[in-house]
Order: C-alpha cells, then sequence, then structure tokens
C-alpha cells in the first residue's frame, strides 16, 4: 500500500521545526492553516447540494441517512448523528452513525477494524439497509477498506451513496454516486487527519444535516422548532423559541407550550392560527410538518 501520493500524509513545509517552536508561534501557524478550510469546502459546494438533494429524497420515502466511517471521520459521523436527535427531534434511527470497529471504537481504537470490507457490509446489514436509505462513506485518506464495503453494499441495495474524502481523485469516490473531496493540503503535524481534514468533514456534515433537516420541515424561519426539551435549558430554549415566532410574550409562550404537550412547533401554529391543539396537529399534518405551509 502506497500512501506516500496522498495529500493527507505528505508534510508540511511550513511546519518541518514545529516541535523547535514557542507555543504562541504553533497556534498561530494552525490558526493561519484552519482559516483555509472554508475556502476548500467552498470548492465541493455543488456535491454538497447534489448529496443534500439524495439524502432529503430518502427522507420523504420514509429512508434514513448512513453515515459510517473510521477513526476520527466515523467518530464525527457518529456526532453529528447524534446532535440531530435533540436538534431537530428526530427519532434516532433517523441519522445514524456506524464507525469501524462498533461503538468502544468511539473512545479507544479497535485493531484492524477498518481494514475489513465485509465488516463495513455486516453493519449496515445489522441495520437493516434498504434501497431508500443513503450512506455517506466518509474518510479522509479516501481509501478505508470498511467504507468502501459499505457503499458497495449499499449500491447493490440499491440505496444513494455518497463519498466524503480529503485527497482528489479518493478510492472511496469511485465507489458512490456522488463524489465530495475536500483537499484541504498537508497537517501541520504529518498525517494527523483530525486536524484540517476533520474540520473539513466536520463542516460538510454539518451542511448535509442541517440543509436536509431544512428540507423536511424542521425549521421555520431560522428557528429549531422542533427541538427536543429534554433539560432546563432546552425548556427555556423553546419559549423564546415561540416568542420569537410568533411576538407574543413569555406568559403566553410558556401557557401554550403546555397546552401542546412540551412541542414547539404545534405550540407556534396554535398561536399563530388561533387553534385548538387538535387542529394545528391537523394542519400540520397537511403540510407534512412545514410550519410555515400550516400557517397559511
Amino acid at each position: 500500500m502506497d500512501i506516500t501520493k496522498l495529500v493527507t500524509e505528505t508534510r508540511n513545509e511550513q511546519t518541518m521545526n514545529l516541535d523547535e517552536l514557542n507555543y504562541a508561534e504553533v497556534a498561530r501557524i494552525m490558526n493561519e492553516a484552519d482559516m483555509t478550510v472554508p475556502k476548500s469546502v467552498q470548492k465541493e459546494l455543488s456535491q454538497i447540494n447534489d448529496a443534500v438533494s439524495k439524502i432529503i429524497e430518502s427522507f420523504n420515502s420514509g429512508g434514513r441517512l448512513i453515515y459510517m466511517g473510521a477513526g476520527t471521520s466515523g467518530r464525527l459521523g457518529v456526532l453529528d448523528a447524534a446532535e440531530c436527535v435533540p436538534t431537530f427531534g428526530t427519532d434516532p434511527s433517523m441519522v445514524q452513525g456506524l464507525i469501524a470497529g462498533g461503538m468502544k471504537a468511539m473512545t479507544v481504537a479497535v485493531e484492524g477494524a477498518e481494514d475489513s470490507n465485509e465488516l463495513g457490509k455486516l453493519d449496515l446489514e445489522n441495520i437493516c439497509l434498504t434501497k431508500l436509505d443513503t450512506v455517506v462513506g466518509i474518510a479522509a485518506s479516501g481509501r478505508t477498506p470498511y467504507v468502501i464495503g459499505g457503499l458497495d453494499y449499499a449500491k447493490h441495495l440499491g440505496a444513494n451513496t455518497i463519498s466524503l474524502a480529503c485527497n482528489k481523485e479518493s478510492i472511496i469516490g469511485q465507489h458512490a454516486d456522488t463524489v465530495i473531496e475536500i483537499e484541504v493540503g498537508p497537517e501541520i503535524l504529518t498525517g494527523s487527519t483530525r486536524l484540517k481534514s476533520g474540520t473539513a468533514q466536520k463542516l460538510v456534515l454539518n451542511m448535509l444535516s442541517t440543509i436536509s433537516m431544512i428540507g423536511v420541515g424542521k425549521i421555520y424561519k431560522n428557528l429549531m422548532v422542533d427541538v427536543k426539551p429534554t433539560n432546563e435549558k432546552l425548556v427555556e430554549r423553546s419559549k423564546h423559541i415561540i416568542m420569537d415566532a410568533t411576538g407574543v410574550g413569555y406568559e403566553q409562550a410558556k401557557l401554550t407550550f403546555e397546552l401542546a404537550e412540551h412541542d414547539v412547533k404545534l405550540a407556534i401554529v396554535m398561536i399563530l392560527t388561533d387553534n385548538d391543539l387538535n387542529q394545528a396537529k391537523e394542519k400540520l399534518k397537511r403540510a407534512h410538518g412545514f410550519v410555515r405551509e400550516a400557517i397559511k
């Protein structure tokens, strides 16, 4: 296996004496390097848009979004999937993250797990992947066998496949329908793809999940109206979302929030249409969950 041709594995000419620099200088260099990442992501916006369209297509068909990767890439996918539940009120099955070696690999590297094509296929079989789903294979190197095995299995079933790599002409890109390749250049610490590469992947995953959720009605204006109020902070945020969306005061927002059974979206529709809970539920159902359509 020759990894020397991968940009993610090449040495950064500006940091050959990294161990001799003072901490302030290292911080400056890292900060300057990180500032280049969004520009690299910008070059792939067309591909990201195509990926979002496929994910929304899956959601509208009753399918799921499945991230899969190894190491940092896998952890970032699991993180993005986990955050969809409280932010957008999704069922945990709607967006899932798979990491080579299982959930214990979130904190401890599992030797050899990423080198198995079969394990990628098996993990997708275990969650009963169907052709309605979209699989996003994530690998900074662009060549992880675990991801390749998963993408091949997904394509075999007819599911949408998307690859996300940090090297151009990636191998995983040859196994996906939509190819996103964010080339951020050599890391300041050679081969440490949790740095710029990880940042690039996180930015793209933020886009894929957030824009897809907008596309299925999880947002009204720029408010997260499907937030799950699972703690005191989120309960208070929910009331303020209702206030921002409707213009009512705190006490009315609080009262309607209770009447809506702690459902922010329902509370907003109740206030803006002057309907009771059941009427608001029916309006939202007919509007397929889009507040803006429900209040027309």
